[in-house]
């Protein structure tokens, strides 16, 4: 079946294994979810607006992601009508949200068209933009003084589109004036009906954002949404940049670094819109926040901790809000479920001016992701490849406590300028830090009485055997599943843990602490080198692909893998 011209590469058959075998859902709450029958009925008719922004935003991230994404669902929503074949294939590409994406599995990324491909910049540049065009294009503008534009061209929230031998910067605000318009309205209906004052005022900051081509008011929308603590609603508009692969290659020209760096232009990868909506749960964020309570003092224990400034603290304490939310829409960005789906998220980013001009962060939590786990698949897990005496200690609810951790990390260590001098690396090393904060720190937390010992042997023994235990080799742009490849390896080697003849899982938990601390100093050099030829040192050194992972590999792949997600919405 053509759709505009381009068959369906899948056949019948493949799309309905594809669809029916190997996807997971994951079920957001509906109108009768208790979270959303207490809520005020003025609460109720704000939410209502808010779903309704989701829903156009996610129109932008589409945009965003591949120039053929809009007309070929368009196409397919028209197809399916009638037809069975279009209608699975649709199901794919709402589960992709796209027309292409990897599923963390095979090594190539998942077409559903023949003929239509990823970019390396997505769309957020011209498709037919190489690498080497793209950076003598750039170094051509800087000889000609036009430094503005180039601003533009490598800011984080801009479209680059060609003109003529050149390029230009389109800021979001104009490229999608259409749809942020429209979000703006609803966001202003929900600021008229909530009952929240702080929601209603941040409401109001952030439909003012979407309007104007101006990056103080995003960084004024930020600080209101990062002060939100006891709000009942949850509305994030997320901004994080692992997709666009294009801008980082900059930093693979050391002399085009040195030039943009006396202009005082730092080249960021571009931002790629989604929006959360939910309903902020008490009992889950009550536990959030005994975690909170450490945090100044961990920050006094990051390895180098006086050589650089950390990202929290300060003479007026902490800045930082935690909830834990009840899920009803995730779109755009959060949409992209190519082979992972978001937990959790610190924002915003180190990047965001709201950062650094004295604003702070906010951690949110999904709850519906979260507990959406395959129960039965996991057990099998634990009887093949783990010894018997760590098959108690094995907990999914100490992997949330791992991922507060692990988010809680984010605001620690080194700043954004450090971050993202280590170029294609940058979220690489990040989300490695961060794990390794979470994993090196807990001990604190059971000095502090927040959780047992008890519990420390279970987030351990969690972290090992669901996280780290792959599925399959990850490729270069997966940061996370490339940061757990190294913590496998590292923690191999320094004999955290072993695998016996019979290469079953035995934990040293007695040398995890010196180990996870160990990883942490030599993660915090490599950021602090601000290099990417060290960053790509540290990374091929530690991402070897053993016998002990093929064997683990082959293992979870035998018991069936489901790397599609269908996010079930009913709002």
């Amino acid at each position: 079946m053509k759709i505009n011209g381009f068959n369906i590469k899948y056949s019948a058959e493949e799309l309905k294994h594809k669809l029916n075998t190997e996807t997971r859902q994951v079920i957001l709450i509906d109108a009768e979810h208790p979270s959303y029958q207490n809520l005020s009925e003025g609460d109720k008719k704000a939410f209502g607006y808010l779903i309704n922004a989701a829903k156009i935003m996610n129109d932008v991230a589409l945009e965003m992601d591949h120039p053929l994404n809009l007309t070929q669902k368009q196409a397919l929503e028209v197809a399916a009508a009638d037809d069975e074949y279009a209608a699975d294939a649709l199901k794919l590409f709402n589960s992709l949200n796209g027309v292409a994406g990897s599923n963390g599995i095979d090594k190539e990324p998942v077409e559903i068209f023949d003929g239509i491909h990823m970019y390396q910049g997505r769309n957020f540049y011209p498709t037919d933009l190489s690498e080497t065009e793209f950076r003598q294009i750039i170094g051509k503008m800087l000889d000609e003084g036009k430094t503005d534009e180039v601003k533009k061209i490598l800011s984080a929230r801009t479209m680059v589109r060609r003109q003529g031998d050149e390029l230009t910067g389109i800021d979001y605000t104009e490229y999608f004036a259409d749809e942020f318009s429209e979000i703006a309205n609803e966001l202003e209906c929900a600021a008229h009906f909530t009952t929240d004052e702080l929601f209603k005022d941040f409401l109001g900051w952030q439909a003012q954002a979407l309007l104007q081509n101006n990056d103080e008011m995003d960084e004024l929308a930020d600080k209101h949404w990062a002060r939100m603590q006891d709000t009942p609603l949850e509305f994030t508009i997320s901004r994080e940049n692992y997709d666009d692969h294009l801008t980082p290659t900059i930093f693979s020209d050391k002399e085009l670094c040195a030039r943009l760096e006396k202009l005082n232009i730092k080249p960021v990868p571009k931002d790629m819109l989604g929006v959360r909506v939910g309903i902020v749960n008490k009992k889950g964020t009550k536990l959030l926040l005994t975690f909170k309570e450490e945090m100044i003092k961990l920050a006094g224990l990051m390895p180098f901790a006086d050589t650089y400034t950390q990202n929290v603290g300060g003479d007026k304490g902490l800045k930082q809000t935690m909830v834990d939310a009840d899920i009803a829409a995730l779109t755009g960005d959060y949409a992209l479920c190519r082979g992972s789906i978001t937990l959790a998220q610190n924002l915003p980013n180190n990047d965001k001016r709201s950062l650094q001009h004295g604003g702070g962060r906010r951690n949110v939590y999904h709850r519906q992701v979260r507990q959406s786990y395959d129960k039965t698949k996991a057990q099998k897990i634990l009887e093949h490849l783990v010894c018997p005496e760590l098959h108690r200690y094995y907990d999914e609810e100490a992997d949330h406590l791992f991922v507060i951790g692990h988010e809680n990390g984010h605001s620690l260590g080194p700043d954004s300028s450090y971050q993202t001098a280590l170029g294609v690396y940058q979220h690489i090393i990040e989300e490695h830090k961060a794990d390794v904060i979470s994993a090196s720190m807990m001990p604190q937390y059971v000095k502090a009485g927040i959780i047992t010992a008890e519990q420390l042997k279970k987030i351990y023994t969690t972290w090992v055997v669901r996280r780290l235990f792959m599925t399959a080799y990850p490729e270069d742009k997966e940061a996370h599943r490339v940061a757990d490849l190294i913590e496998f390896n590292y923690l191999h080697d320094h004999k955290a843990f072993y695998f016996d003849n019979d290469k079953k899982l035995h934990i040293d938990f007695d040398n995890m602490e010196k180990v996870t601390r160990l990883l942490l100093e030599d993660i915090i050099k490599v950021q602090l080198s601000k290099s990417p030829e060290y960053a790509k040192e540290f990374v091929d050194k530690w991402t070897q692909w053993g016998d002990i992972s093929k064997y683990i590999s082959e293992y979870k792949r035998s018991l069936g893998v489901k790397p599609y997600i269908e996010i079930v919405t009913s709002f």
